[in-house]
């Protein structure tokens, strides 16, 4: 029996949870659906009024980068046969989009945008562990305090310098590690912000330049000890001394300075945190193809197979308790995994339990000329 003949097309499309619209060669709208009409409301009626001149007056509201813009995207999905991704704005949301266009069988030419649901439950959920975190440091940080003021006012009789000391010394140990837990979900807030805003694209792409990653991993060991990487109640090491690199000289690669430096740290710091004290970490490049990958190699715990969908998740965790023993939000590598692929690279790990794990990242290899920049833009 002929599918098309058991399914509707209309009924299909009724069934995304994106909205989609289709508009022919004559730039009419000739489809949409459920989804669609919900996220659009009366404009949508507009749309099937005036056409593609009205949706691009919606989709490029708030936009000031032509490049940005819907016209660009539906022309970059003509030119390269495949979906552009682009976004808009709406209500005060951020909402990613995409364009394609589809050949019909008579020949015709449609494009087609489909417009994906907002979704701020990440953003929620960061939000409202913020403002625990936040609480309960203020609180405790209080507390502490006036202990620490408590015991240099009002010593006891037996009281030593020594035993004053260290209990003054346990207090600010405990006010650090309040103030570091706050300062990284700090840092995360501000990082899934620009993600979800749209502004993590663009700002890598003013910041995106060439990159001698010999010299510049180098300058990042180096520049290690400046901020604490690993949470204060993690066990002191000189995890420098871990470290062994194996990066040829002649490497160069085109990324953002800033965001590269904060995905090597953080793919360092899960290394330093799930494996032996002891044990060596390896950071190599290589180049494959077009591109240059970035690996970090330990001997550690490793992750469980059964677990491995939940590296990339946002607050997810592996849950064998070496893992769970370390301090963590589960937040920094769903960030990386977003922050490599606007650098138009990807971020992927092979693990083995009681093994170790290998987290790996490839970025474009720099090119000198115009046009290979322009491409990897695209």
């Amino acid at each position: 029996m002929d599918l098309d003949k058991q399914l509707d097309s209309q009924a299909i499309v009724d069934g995304l949870g994106q909205g989609v619209l289709v508009f022919d060669s004559a730039g009419r709208l000739v489809l949409d659906n459920l989804a669609a009409r919900t996220m659009l409301g009366t404009d949508l009626k507009l749309i099937r009024s005036e056409g593609w001149t009205a949706a691009a007056v919606l989709f490029n509201s708030g936009q000031r980068d032509p490049s940005a813009m819907i016209d660009a995207a539906r022309k970059k999905s003509l030119d390269s046969a495949r979906p552009v991704r682009f976004h808009t704005y709406r209500a005060g949301e951020y909402i990613p989009c995409w364009a394609a266009t589809i050949h019909g069988k008579s020949g015709d030419v449609y494009t087609m945008i489909t417009i994906d649901a907002p979704d701020w439950s990440v953003v929620n959920d960061l939000i409202g562990r913020f403002r625990d975190e936040v609480t309960e440091a203020v609180d405790s940080t209080q507390g502490h305090i006036s202990l620490i003021t408590q015991t240099m006012n009002h010593p006891k009789p037996k009281d030593t310098i020594e035993t004053v000391t260290k209990r003054i010394s346990g207090f600010t140990r405990l006010i650090s590690t309040h103030m570091y837990r706050a300062g990284l979900l700090m840092e995360l807030l501000g990082r899934l912000e620009a993600l979800r805003t749209g502004t993590l694209t663009i700002t890598i792409r003013s910041k995106r330049q060439k990159i001698e990653l010999a010299e510049f991993v180098e300058d990042f060991i180096e520049e290690l000890d400046e901020k604490a990487l690993i949470d204060p109640e993690s066990e002191e090491q000189d995890y420098r001394a871990r470290l062994q690199m194996e990066i040829p000289d002649d490497l160069a690669l085109m990324a953002s300075p800033d965001h590269l430096t904060i995905i090597l740290r953080d793919m360092l710091r899960n290394a330093i945190m799930y494996s032996i004290k002891a044990s060596p970490i390896k950071i190599t490049a290589s180049v494959q193809n077009q591109n240059i990958q970035i690996n970090v190699i330990d001997e550690g715990y490793g992750v469980r197979a059964k677990e491995f969908d939940r590296v990339f998740q946002a607050f997810q965790r592996a849950r064998q308790p070496q893992v769970i023993a370390e301090f963590g939000y589960g937040l920094s590598l769903y960030l990386c995994k977003h922050e490599v692929e606007a650098m138009n690279g990807g971020l992927w790990f092979t693990s083995e339990e009681g093994v170790g794990s290998t987290f790996s990242l490839k970025l474009p290899v720099w090119q000198d000329t115009e046009s290979s920049r322009s491409s990897s833009d695209s």
